[in-house]
């Protein structure tokens, strides 16, 4: 086999190896905005759990209340893909984002480690952009190699 095939075929199992390996989110509990800890600490989701969840608060904590202090909350977790799309359906209707008023919103994402940015109110992603053109590149040089 020349080089040049044997280079291609290694990228092309290490691209269906990545593919398959332990799917990963950032992890955090009620952090003061998406910094340090949100974005510094990596856990791999138990198995089943195919999604990130981020659920962001704007107001005071612990309680609540109208007056006091706010600023934003984030906290972010591995979840099934029907536990996520149910806690950000269990949110909607308090995602308003007016800044004199408490709420809450929730966001998911699939793909490893999607969750690093908060976007709230983005839709949500059934798979992310690398995945599908590392699928595509590994399609490409297959068909290249093999002629197929």
């Amino acid at each position: 086999m020349d080089p040049l095939k044997m280079v291609a075929t290694l990228v092309l199992v290490m691209t269906l190896f990545n593919s398959c390996s332990a799917f990963e989110c950032y992890v955090c509990s009620n952090q003061t905005g998406n910094t340090e800890k949100c974005l510094n600490t990596i856990k791999t989701c138990p198995e089943g759990e195919d999604a990130c969840l981020t659920e962001i608060r704007w107001g005071s904590q612990p309680y609540f209340s109208l007056g006091a202090l706010k600023q934003f909350y984030v906290s972010k977790r591995c979840a099934s893909k029907d536990v996520c799309e149910k806690t950000r359906r269990k949110y909607m209707p308090y995602c308003t984002h007016i800044w004199y008023e408490d709420w809450s919103c929730a966001e998911c994402c699939q793909g490893d480690r999607c969750n690093y940015f908060v976007i709230s109110g983005a839709p949500t992603q059934s798979m992310s952009l690398m995945a599908f053109l590392g699928t595509m590149v590994s399609i490409f040089i297959a068909r290249y190699l093999y002629n197929l």
